[in-house]
């Protein structure tokens, strides 16, 4: 074959794909908001979530996040979002730190309740668009907040158009079966295997 035939054969099948695609487009029409699960072992739940957090900033759209867990640990997106777009973007800590720093469950079971409801707060509001609720995978695993309040309340009150984002590990079945778009993470390799602390500009 020559470099023109490859090209015309190349075209033709691009061309077929095209129409394929527009054809699968044309029954695509529905809108509404989600409900976004990233879980998994593997690094890039939060990122993930952050990415499309930054995506509804460029759209002008108001957003939030409330972030379990993590506590007051100085991460760059929390200093980011605070310090740049903190008229666009809500941004509540709920967590006093991870599970094993804080060593005490009440505590953790009363931080996750605040953040809980100051994220029912956000999701209510019908100005959100979207709602990242970081890291509450862990709160549930732990029963740190009871699942079918969670699923009841995303259920019946979320507002048509609120996209709703969970992230962490160990998602509950119950929550993946609700939600419409899931997402696990895999991990194949990590740095930290091998002795690489977690680093500014990578983890947090």
């Amino acid at each position: 074959m020559t470099d023109t035939t490859d090209a015309e054969a190349h075209r033709a099948k691009m061309q077929k794909i095209k129409a394929a695609r527009a054809r699968m487009m044309e029954t695509k029409t529905g809108e509404k908001g989600l409900i976004i699960v990233h879980t998994g072992a593997g690094k890039g739940k939060s990122s993930s979530a952050f990415g499309m957090i930054m995506r509804c900033i460029a759209h002008g759209f108001p957003c939030a996040v409330v972030q379990f867990i993590k506590g007051n640990w100085e991460t760059g997106e929390k200093r980011f979002l605070r310090t740049h777009f903190a008229d666009q973007c809500r941004f509540v800590v709920s967590g006093e730190g991870f599970t094993w720093d804080t060593q005490d469950r009440d505590r953790d079971i009363a931080a996750a309740r605040n953040g809980w409801e100051q994220a029912k707060a956000l999701i209510r509001d019908p100005e959100m668009r979207m709602v990242v609720l970081d890291e509450i995978n862990i709160a549930l695993r732990y029963d740190y907040l009871p699942l079918d309040e969670v699923l009841t309340f995303l259920r019946d009150e979320k507002p048509e158009m609120t996209h709703v984002v969970l992230t962490g590990r160990n998602a509950k079945p119950e929550l993946i079966e609700m939600a419409d778009l899931v997402t696990e993470m895999t991990l194949v390799k990590h740095p930290f295997r091998d002795g690489i602390k977690a680093q500014l500009g990578v983890e947090y």
